[in-house]
């Protein structure tokens, strides 16, 4: 008996020192982590960007990438990824280490449009990211080549209604915002008109000043320069409320109500990414977006928002989501 008792006695003493040797392993990990997270940043953070340079959502990551440096203590290196309607680069944020150290410019396509249009994306926006801060959401813009036959929206609808199959929008890609936004303008108009996709902004914006198509929604800061250029004429802006640049440019809105199509961007991270470094990452970023240099590039490109916290930018996605998954399955609208 007295033997069995030592035995007991000498177990329970194993135990309790394994308890307790676990006990400071967590600690001192949970003690590391922290630490790290204090640290952060100690080595320089990559900001993918999912298209080619020159884009809108490259042209927000380079112009913040300076000064957020600057907060961080560390170099931000911005690399482009472009492919498979910024699936690519999405991708590889799915898949990085959820330390801050990867982040994705992304915007409207990859975060709120691909996993609806795409049957295998290869990542899952809502799973696999965390909303860190919103830089800039621009409204789309509807123009039409100079020399169209219509001015305004009530004319547009008019004519495409009196030339049925007749009317050639351009886009920049099946399932863009671009495209999906001419969709819903004729679906909600009662309208046919004809898609048009091309490889990029670029070559779209190109046709539409040669007037091969009769209109296109682009993201204002690509199309700005054209308009006040003369080469082509702004017929609308997508967003519910005017452009202040563009002042004197009705919103679709005001014909369709409830019309809402915009391109955003805002900064993610893989979605364990600990919480000290998000909420880091969106104060400096914030900071940044209300500096009056980088506010006034932002308002001159019809840009601006006002700060989000991370839960409003992620409500914000959220809705954008379902707005677009709605649309989707309505039209019908896949990609290849």
């Amino acid at each position: 008996m007295l033997n069995q008792r030592h035995s007991l006695f000498s177990f329970a003493r194993r135990q309790c020192c394994l308890a307790a040797l676990g006990l400071a392993a967590l600690t001192l990990s949970a003690a590391a982590s922290a630490n790290d997270r204090d640290d952060y940043p100690n080595r320089p953070v990559t900001v993918l960007v999912p298209y080619a340079p020159g884009g809108q959502g490259d042209v927000f990551a380079r112009l913040l990438s300076e000064p957020l440096a600057r907060r961080l203590g560390k170099a931000v290196v911005v690399d482009n990824r472009p492919g498979a309607s910024g699936a690519l680069g999405a991708r590889l944020l799915a898949q990085a280490p959820a330390d801050g150290y990867t982040l994705m410019l992304g915007q409207t396509g990859e975060v709120a449009i691909n996993g609806f249009t795409m049957k295998k994306p290869g990542y899952d926006a809502v799973k696999d990211f965390r909303p860190v801060a919103l830089v800039g959401n621009s409204p789309l813009v509807l123009v039409a080549p100079a020399s169209a036959p219509f001015n305004t929206m009530e004319e547009l609808i008019r004519y495409a209604k009196d030339n049925p199959g007749q009317v050639a929008y351009a886009s920049s890609g099946t399932g863009t915002p671009g495209h999906l936004a001419a969709a819903a303008l004729a679906m909600h108009t009662g309208t046919e008109m004809i898609h048009v996709p091309y490889r990029g902004a670029g070559q779209a914006i190109n046709d539409v000043i040669g007037a091969q198509v009769h209109i296109f929604f682009s993201s204002a800061s690509a199309i700005l320069p054209h308009v006040k250029g003369g080469r082509i004429k702004a017929i609308a802006v997508g967003s519910k409320e005017r452009l202040a640049t563009l002042p004197d440019v009705p919103a679709v809105a005001e014909t369709v109500p409830g019309f809402d199509f915009t391109l955003w961007g805002g900064y993610f991270a893989p979605r364990q990414t600990p919480e000290a470094v998000v909420q880091r990452l969106n104060q400096e970023i914030n900071d940044i977006l209300q500096t009056p240099d980088i506010r006034q590039r932002f308002i001159d490109e019809g840009s601006a928002v006002e700060p989000l916290s991370t839960q409003a930018f992620e409500a914000y996605v959220q809705q954008e989501a379902t707005k677009y998954r709605v649309l989707i399955e309505t039209t019908g609208i896949q990609v290849e």
